[in-house]
């Protein structure tokens, strides 16, 4: 069992900064490849950025290309997203979610994730 805790969310103005943790515990962080997810009201859960286990390969959607940064710390057991340039349409919940193994196929489906964290809400304003 894996118990995943993002934090970091918040209100800001489009062109602003958030910095996203996701903090997991529970088994060997080294046995998941992890990604970041986003809900916005009314649309479906959409796939934003992954990273392999040793931080090596890293995954965008084209959305945030760019603009978001995903990293981990292993030591620390964290995973973090940095957002820069925001947009009101990033507006959404960022979940974090992990998989074992490395493998990157399907990487952006979300199906193909085993435990997810609450979500943090990030809200931009125009």
């Amino acid at each position: 069992q894996v118990q995943l805790g993002e934090s970091g969310g918040g209100l800001v103005q489009a062109g602003d900064s958030l910095r996203l943790s996701c903090a997991a515990s529970g088994q060997p962080f080294t046995w998941y490849f992890m990604a970041w997810f986003r809900q916005a009201p009314g649309r479906e859960r959409e796939f934003v950025a992954a990273i392999s286990i040793n931080g090596d390969r890293t995954y965008y959607s084209d959305s945030v290309k760019g603009r978001f940064t995903i990293s981990r710390d292993n030591a620390k057991n964290t995973v973090f997203l940095q957002l820069n340039s925001l947009k009101p349409e990033d507006t959404a919940v960022y979940y974090c979610a992990v998989r074992y193994g490395d493998s990157i196929g399907n990487y952006y489906s979300q199906r193909s994730y085993v435990y997810w964290g609450q979500g943090t809400q990030v809200t931009v304003s125009s």
